[in-house]
């Protein structure tokens, strides 16, 4: 028997985390979105792992252009956080944020504290999502502190 979803999700908001917006492009098209599911993987190789719904327009780009940037947010990127969480602003998140293309063409947010350019390795389709894991190409980091989420809210380390 499955736990009661409400309490998966409360649980769920007990877990700090990082704040993470993913970025990807195929041909002209570039879409991204603010993603709680990551984690490193392997050192050696540089791997990582992100979880993106398979209905959103995010997770289509990945699959069709096989590239994605993981953008870690600094603690005064919320406004950020915002603009990739918003239904409302899904045809111009770009539009309302500085970032640059990479090394592979995909997006990456200015002023982040890590950003991580990847290729993807593999992906799986489990429940409602797809688990991409994404070999690290490129890496930039910045020092400064990150943006944390915990119980529905953002958080700081200072």
């Amino acid at each position: 028997m499955a736990v009661d979803a409400e309490v998966f999700k409360q649980g769920l908001r007990r877990w700090a985390s990082g704040v993470t917006v993913v970025t990807a492009k195929s041909g002209e098209q570039q879409h991204g979105m603010t993603v709680s599911a990551f984690s490193s993987v392997s050192a050696e190789p540089p791997l990582v792992l992100i979880c993106a719904n398979r209905s959103s327009r995010t997770n289509g780009v990945i699959a069709e252009g096989g590239r994605f940037t993981v953008n870690v947010l600094a603690s005064d990127q919320q406004d950020v956080s915002a603009v990739f969480a918003s239904s409302k602003l899904e045809d111009s998140r770009f539009d309302h944020v500085a970032w640059h293309a990479g090394e592979g063409g995909v997006p990456v947010i200015d002023g982040a504290l890590v950003n991580l350019e990847c290729r993807v390795e593999s992906s799986y389709d489990h429940g409602s999502h797809t688990i991409y894991i994404g070999f690290v190409e490129a890496a930039h980091v910045q020092d400064k502190r990150p943006l944390l989420y915990y119980d529905g809210a953002y958080r700081d380390v200072g």
